[in-house]
C-alpha cells in the first residue's frame, strides 16, 4: 500500500511538469465566478461539505449570502473570531499548517527535507534579502477548507509590493518534497515592511488552480497574465497588525520572513496548527 501511494504521488507531481497548469488554473477561476443561482449554490454546499468549512464562522449566510464560489472561498469571517494576542508580538497572517520553520542559514530557507532554495530568489531583490541574514522564517499552508484571507503580521508601513511571475506548482507537501526551489519558482506576490524592507517580509506564493492573488489596494492580476517583475502600489498608509493584507482565489501558501532579533514561538514545528492572530514570533530577549 506504502508504494502505491508512494506511486500515485510520484505521478501527480511528474504530470505538474507536462499538464497546462495556467489553462488548468484559468478554468477553474472561470468556474469560481460562475453566478447563475442553482449552479454556484450547489458549488458552494458541495465544497463546503466536502471541506468540513466551519460554517459558523462565516459573516454572510451560506449559501445565499455569496454571488459565486470564489466569494464563498475568500470570505470574510464574524467579528471576534480571529482575535488579536496582546503581546507585543509579530502575529500569525493566516490560518494554516506550518510546513517548515527555523533559522535562515546561509541565506537559505528549508523548503523539504533535501531542499532548499535562496531568500533572495524567493523575493526578487538580492539587496532586500540582507535585511535577512540571520533571522528566521515560518512557512504556512493554507488547505482548500481553511480561511483564505492574509493579513499583516506587524504594524508598519508596506515599502514593496512586487509581482514575480513564475509557474503553477501544486504546493502540497508532496510537491514540495519532489519539486526543487517551488517557491521561488511559483509565482508571488511579495510584501517588504519597514524603510527599505528591513522589518519583515511575507510572500503569498500562488499555485495550482489559484486563478489570481488580490489586495484591498490593487486589482488582482490573473495568473500568468504578467511576464516579468512588476513593482505594484504600496497601500496608501501604514498598516496595523491584523489590518488585511490580500487574498487567494483559491489557496496555496504563505511565508514569513524576520530580521535577527525576533525568536519564533516555541510551539512552532513542522506539522503545527496555526491561526491568524496567534503569536508568531516574540522580540528576543537578547536584542
Amino acid at each position: 500500500m506504502k508504494a502505491l501511494r508512494a506511486f500515485g504521488r510520484g505521478v501527480f507531481v511528474a504530470l505538474q511538469y507536462v499538464l497546462p497548469q495556467f489553462a488548468i488554473t484559468r478554468a477553474m477561476a472561470w468556474l469560481s465566478h460562475r453566478e447563475t443561482v442553482w449552479f454556484k449554490n450547489l458549488l458552494i454546499r458541495g465544497f463546503s461539505r466536502l471541506m468540513g468549512i466551519n460554517e459558523a464562522e462565516a459573516a454572510q449566510s451560506i449559501p445565499n449570502g455569496y454571488p459565486n464560489l470564489n466569494a464563498f472561498f475568500t470570505r470574510t469571517l464574524k467579528p471576534g473570531c480571529r482575535p488579536l494576542d496582546t503581546a507585543p508580538a509579530v502575529i500569525t497572517p493566516c490560518d494554516g499548517v506550518v510546513s517548515q520553520c527555523g533559522p535562515i542559514e546561509d541565506g537559505q530557507l528549508i523548503q523539504a527535507k533535501g531542499f532548499r532554495y535562496r531568500v533572495d530568489r524567493l523575493i526578487g531583490s538580492s539587496e532586500q534579502a540582507e535585511h535577512f541574514v540571520g533571522g528566521s522564517f515560518v512557512t504556512i499552508y493554507l488547505a482548500p477548507h481553511d480561511y483564505h484571507r492574509v493579513h499583516s503580521p506587524i504594524s508598519s508601513v508596506v515599502s514593496t509590493h512586487r509581482h514575480i511571475p513564475g509557474q503553477l506548482f501544486s504546493v502540497n507537501k508532496a510537491t514540495a518534497a519532489a519539486v526543487p526551489r517551488l517557491f521561488a519558482r511559483n509565482e508571488r506576490r511579495v510584501f517588504c515592511f519597514g524603510p527599505g524592507g528591513a522589518d519583515a517580509a511575507l510572500i503569498m506564493v500562488g499555485a495550482l488552480n489559484v486563478g489570481s492573488i488580490s489586495t484591498p489596494w490593487h486589482e488582482a492580476l490573473s495568473a500568468g497574465s504578467v511576464g516579468q517583475t512588476q513593482n505594484l502600489p504600496c497601500p496608501p498608509e501604514r498598516l496595523t497588525r491584523g489590518d488585511t493584507l490580500g487574498w487567494f482565489n483559491l489557496g496555496s501558501t504563505v511565508i514569513v520572513l524576520l530580521p535577527s532579533g525576533y525568536d519564533l514561538t516555541e510551539s512552532l514545528s513542522e506539522g503545527s496548527k496555526v491561526k491568524m492572530g496567534e503569536t508568531l514570533a516574540t522580540p528576543a530577549l537578547s536584542a
